[in-house]
């Protein structure tokens, strides 16, 4: 049995809008499962070994659910353009680079690693429409120790990043095939949006989701310019979503990006079958697409996480994604005549880790069972207004840290970070 101990300040986020905090707490996980938190060392575990980080905060570690890994080398560039023109001027060239597999594993090497640095253990990932270099991003990434779905992307700009049908359905077995001996990160089914896939390419996809229990990912309704060119090309169906549920790509294990314009009959259709909302709030503001209502989907019961959204959104650190969540959630309060409340710092904390979590079916906070996936923050080096509470702290590291803050990552139960090397 491997037996992991961390004390510290322990901090979790059980509910939404809740933090529970335990000072000098102890964390135990035997064999990569958490047993439990606990003030004082059970006796079983007495003299075992323990990883004492003082009163530095032992946080939940984060679930990125929306980003496009071949997207990472253009960070920060394009925001002054709107989505389709960025797509058409930035995304597209840069990720069909990605048929060069040595610059696919230069580039997927260092994300993987720095998804680590940063305390992202769990990820649903797009990947370009290159089946060699997407197996190179699954290598890449459980080497670092991050977990979760990748998935081979599907057609995106005529003659620059294109495969007929045929060619996308023997790429896309040719790929499931290959990726069948990954334990940690494993594949989904990834239609880009609604328009660069053929009705056929799609219900083939709906087949392939079913017969092989498939998760599934895409964007829906992030643009006006986008809905509008969905419209035109299905004009049979009322709203954008219908168009991924008329192939049976509209499951619980389905996961949307962005949703800025979905309204109450398609949040309603979300929550009826169980999707997942990913809101990408640096994204959605960085290309002038919209701030998606988020709070109205909370309100509805729709599950709602959190997606850096790499590279339309520019923070990879999920810190910073929680910061941006909550300052769109207060211009959405602001459009909406001061009627809807923004998201707390706890509220954005729980979207960015129990939420996401839950995508990968643990329950949250560090619950016992759950997979131990930890980071540890230290905050020491900055000054204190006054004796903080574990709560202000983890509050001034969404927007401030340190250099360094992050000393240590757990992922599945396994150590894959320590700043001291």
């Amino acid at each position: 049995m491997s037996l992991t101990i961390i004390k510290g300040t322990i901090l979790s986020a059980p509910t939404l809008g809740q933090l529970d905090a335990l000072p000098g707490g102890y964390l135990v996980a035997e064999d990569g499962l958490i047993r439990g938190v606990y003030g004082s060392l059970p006796e079983q575990y007495a003299g075992a070994p323990v990883e004492d980080w003082g009163d530095a905060l032992i946080l939940q570690s984060f679930a990125d659910l929306h980003l496009h890994a071949p997207q990472y080398p253009m960070l920060g560039m394009g925001m002054d353009l709107p989505l389709l023109d960025w797509l058409n001027a930035y995304a597209f060239p840069t990720e069909a680079r990605f048929a060069d597999t040595g610059y696919a594993r230069e580039i997927y090497s260092r994300l993987a690693r720095e998804l680590i640095a940063n305390g992202t253990t769990r990820v649903c990932m797009f990947s370009s429409l290159h089946t060699d270099a997407t197996l190179i991003l699954m290598e890449e990434l459980e080497k670092a120790g991050v977990t979760g779905y990748v998935g081979k992307d599907r057609n995106a700009a005529p003659g620059l990043l294109e495969e007929t049908t045929e060619e996308s359905r023997r790429e896309t077995l040719r790929w499931l095939d290959a990726c069948q001996d990954f334990r940690l990160v494993k594949p989904m089914l990834t239609p880009r949006f609604t328009p660069s896939c053929t009705d056929e390419l799609m219900a083939f996809l709906g087949k392939l989701a079913a017969e092989r229990d498939l998760p599934v990912q895409s964007h829906l309704s992030e643009n006006q310019a986008e809905m509008a060119w969905v419209r035109q090309l299905h004009p049979g169906c009322q709203q954008y979503w219908e168009t991924y549920a008329k192939y049976g790509l509209w499951t619980s294990r389905t996961v949307m990006a962005h949703c800025v314009w979905s309204d109450a009959r398609e949040r309603q259709a979300m929550r009826d079958a169980g999707v997942t909302a990913v809101h990408c709030a640096d994204s959605n503001q960085n290309i002038c697409s919209g701030v998606a209502p988020v709070r109205a989907m909370l309100n509805e019961g729709v599950k709602v996480a959190l997606g850096s959204d790499i590279a339309g959104g520019d923070h990879l650190h999920m810190f910073d994604v929680v910061a941006a969540s909550i300052r769109a959630s207060k211009a959405r309060r602001v459009l909406d005549n001061w009627e809807t409340d923004f998201l707390t710092v706890p509220e954005g904390w729980y979207l960015a880790t129990s939420a996401g979590a839950a995508y990968f079916a643990e329950q949250p906070g560090f619950a016992p069972g759950n997979h131990l996936h930890a980071l540890v923050l230290a905050d020491d080096d900055l000054p204190q207004p006054h004796p903080m509470t574990p709560q202000e702290r983890l509050e001034r590291a969404v927007y401030l840290r340190q250099g360094g803050a992050i000393r240590a990552v757990w992922s599945e139960g396994r150590k894959v970070f320590s700043a001291e090397g």
